[in-house]
């Protein structure tokens, strides 16, 4: 799971701080993200709400690019965005909600620039 790397990674959190915040054993965590672990939809939800992401997030298709889930097996850590840019989950109203999901295409059409 590629996506918990990367949220730790953006987040400066460790496994262990996302241990402690899960309730999940840092060997588990470990396991589920070098790919060896099969969590729960129950464990991904602890870890989730720890990490302060959707649910959806941890369990969509990596963002990624090409080599980097390579990287992250080896420790290296990679961030999926651009200097300058964040990954962030809020609870919006719907208009805020329309508001962001523009920023977000906005944000994507500059980070593929």
């Amino acid at each position: 799971m590629t996506n918990v790397l990367q949220c730790l990674e953006e987040q400066g959190k460790s496994k262990h701080d996302l241990s402690r915040d899960s309730g999940v054993s840092v060997s588990f965590i470990s396991d589920l993200t070098t790919g060896q672990g099969n969590p729960s939809l129950k464990v991904m939800a602890k870890i989730a709400a720890a990490l302060d992401v959707p649910l959806a997030f941890l369990l969509e298709r990596c963002d990624l690019p090409p080599g980097a889930q390579e990287l992250l097996a080896e420790h290296k850590p990679l961030s999926s965005v651009p200097q300058g840019f964040q990954r962030v989950s809020l609870v919006l109203t719907d208009y805020q909600a329309f508001v962001a999901r523009k920023w977000a295409q906005d944000a994507r059409k500059m980070m593929h620039r």
